[in-house]
C-alpha cells in the first residue's frame, strides 16, 4: 500500500482565519470590560463572581492565546489543532457565562467557536492549511 500526504485542507485555513478573528473579538471584549463597563449591563457590577477587570484580563489572555494558536493552525502545526479545540471550548463556556449581559454577541461567538472546532476536526490528520 502506498501512503500519500493529505496535502492542504480548506477547512484548516477556514478554521485558522476564524480563530484569528475570534481571538481579536475576545481581546476587544476584554478591553471593553476595562474601559466601558456600562456596555455589559449586569446587576451588581459582576459577571458571575468576577469583577469587570478580572473578566477583561481573562478575555484578553484567551484572545491572545487564540490568535497564537490560530497562527499555529495556519502554519500547519498539529499541536495547534488540539489547542484550538481546547480554546474554543473554553471560549464557549465563557460566552455561556456572558450570555445574560450580551446575548447576541455571545451567540455569535459560540457559533464561530463551533465552526472553528468543526473545521479542525473534519480536516485530515496530517493536512495543512
Amino acid at each position: 500500500m502506498h501512503y500519500t500526504e493529505p496535502g492542504h485542507s480548506g477547512w484548516l485555513g477556514f478554521a485558522g482565519m476564524l480563530g484569528v478573528i475570534l481571538g481579536f473579538f475576545h481581546v476587544i471584549q476584554g478591553v471593553i470590560a476595562f474601559f466601558r463597563q456600562d456596555v455589559y449591563l449586569t446587576p451588581g457590577g459582576q459577571l458571575l463572581v468576577l469583577d469587570y477587570n478580572t473578566w477583561g484580563w481573562i478575555w484578553v489572555i484567551i484572545g491572545l492565546a487564540q490568535i497564537a494558536v490560530a497562527l499555529g493552525i495556519l502554519a500547519g502545526k498539529t499541536w495547534a489543532r488540539v489547542l484550538g479545540i481546547v480554546f474554543c471550548g473554553l471560549s464557549m463556556i465563557g460566552q455561556f457565562a456572558f450570555l445574560g449581559a450580551y446575548p447576541v454577541y455571545s451567540v455569535i461567538s459560540i457559533a464561530i467557536s463551533v465552526l472553528v472546532i468543526y473545521g479542525l476536526i473534519v480536516a485530515p490528520r496530517r493536512a495543512s492549511a
